[in-house]
């Protein structure tokens, strides 16, 4: 059935993001996509943001991005105000935003979704869960809620990009690539290791925030007078295709409780098998042999590079094509949606399929 649906972004990048960004990637795929699905969607987020769906503009620009922002905190305080005088309007609210709507949002919870897209594993986190365990969440891996077994959990939806947003490169590239952010729990510091050691050139595209610039500074910028290293910095959605399309591989090296990874989903709808250490959701992303391959340690993903070179990359675009697509996820969250609205009607809600991932309103 078509709903009437809110969908709340954050405001610290457009939907979607002209450059870094991944929940608001994720957030204007899946509107775009329930407004191709029938349904009637308006999107609460930043003024230059595009979408198919109705815009309801909550500040001028992007605040990451706008010099005259000295405190994100109003600006998001107003969009929530907006949004609970136009409540009434949507069948179901669909929150981006971790937490910071639970205290006004809470009388109408059976009408509220919330996706959480950060690490749940923050100890200050646990009493604020504890306290709102009533509030219907969606993680995006099973991997992410482990630390939060208790809460209201309606479900696990893995991300998904539009199939038409990338083009399969059939043939292996020349280079290893690093995409995303530099920070410590990323560790390009091993991508670089592990290029080094595998004599292949490796290409960096990654933002650096300024909480991470010391790190960069110190640890990062005095590897990267190397012949084999290139760091070419943060780049558009619209150069990914290439950048992750010609490359070899993609290097995911991580060091904390990844909550999805989207750069991983990206290398996969262009045929690019990854390389990555198993931790977070990385092993319920990936499908080792298929997609890449898991691997503990610069050593160890050194001798990795060659075995992926003779991955078939056409194989690696089904498995994304399979479990990965924009359509799939819309069409879990509709069924979230329904589950969740027939939880507060008292109605019958829709049987779901045996290839979904877990929908378990509590």
């Amino acid at each position: 059935m078509a709903l009437r649906i809110a969908q709340i972004a954050p405001l610290a990048e457009s939907v979607p993001p002209r450059l870094y960004g991944g929940t608001e990637r994720i957030v204007s795929y899946l509107t775009d996509e329930l407004v191709r699905q029938g349904h009637e969607v308006t999107l609460f987020a930043s003024g230059d943001s595009l979408t198919t769906a109705q815009l309801v503009p909550c500040c001028r620009t992007a605040l990451r991005l706008d010099s005259a922002v000295r405190d994100p905190v109003p600006h998001t305080i107003l969009m929530l105000d907006e949004v609970r005088r136009r409540a009434e309007e949507f069948d179901i609210l669909h929150f981006h935003i971790d937490y910071l709507h639970f205290p006004l949002f809470r009388p109408i919870r059976d009408r509220v979704l919330t996706t959480l897209h950060g690490r749940l594993d923050i100890p200050d986190l646990h009493p604020l869960y504890r306290v709102f365990d009533d509030m219907p969440l969606v993680s995006i891996s099973d991997n992410q809620r482990k630390p939060l077994p208790w809460v209201r959990w309606a479900g696990t939806v893995h991300h998904g990009l539009p199939e038409y947003a990338f083009q399969l490169h059939p043939k292996p590239g020349r280079y290893l690539a690093f995409l995303g952010r530099i920070s410590p729990e990323k560790q390009p510091d091993h991508a670089i290791a592990i290029a080094k050691r595998a004599g292949v050139p490796l290409k960096i595209a990654a933002k650096v925030d300024k909480v991470d610039q010391e790190y960069f500074d110190a640890r990062i910028k005095p590897l990267l007078d190397h012949p084999l290293i290139e760091f070419v910095g943060e780049i558009s959605e619209y150069e990914k295709n290439e950048f992750l399309g010609n490359a070899l591989a993609l290097l995911f090296p991580i060091d904390w409780p990844e909550p999805f990874g989207i750069v991983m989903i990206e290398a996969m709808a262009v045929g690019t098998p990854v390389i990555a250490y198993p931790v977070g959701s990385v092993s319920e992303v990936l499908e080792p042999g298929v997609s890449g391959l898991l691997v503990r340690g610069p050593e160890e993903a050194a001798r990795a590079v060659e075995r992926v070179a003779g991955f078939d990359r056409r194989a690696v675009r089904a498995a994304f094509e399979r479990r990965f697509t924009a359509r799939r996820m819309a069409q879990v969250y509709s069924r979230i949606y329904e589950r969740v609205i027939a939880d507060a009607t008292g109605e019958p809600g829709p049987v779901f399929g045996l290839q979904e991932p877990s929908i378990d309103i509590a």
